[in-house]
């Protein structure tokens, strides 16, 4: 896991880290997550509203996106972190995965920036 990326979930508002299962830790806002990241050199987000939104990203890099095991029909997909996704692209998708989770939050839980 990136200490880096880990910290720059952690900056979002509200956001705060969480080790649901042994070794695999999450970024959460409230109660929901927007990142996994204890699954070694890739990082779980939320890419899409469906499965066909998410397969966007995995058409273009096809070596490093795939469907999230479990979630994927969800539009949760699994980076490859050091892959072939640019650092400031995995930034941008970090910030849609949080924007995504904090948007089906009800208004008075979503934090205040």
């Amino acid at each position: 896991m990136s200490e880096d990326l880990l910290a720059y979930c952690l900056a979002k508002p509200g956001a705060w880290q969480d080790e649901p299962w042994e070794g695999d830790v999450v970024a959460k806002v409230v109660d929901k997550i927007f990142a996994f990241l204890g699954g070694g050199d890739s990082i779980g987000l939320k890419c899409g509203r469906d499965r066909a939104e998410a397969d966007e990203l995995v058409h273009v890099y096809p070596d490093d996106v795939t469907a999230s095991a479990y979630i994927g029909r969800y539009g949760w997909n699994s980076v490859t972190v050091g892959g072939a996704v640019p650092p400031d692209e995995l930034r941008e998708l970090i910030d849609a995965s949080y924007d995504a989770i904090v948007a089906k939050l009800p208004k008075s839980k979503r934090p205040t920036v």
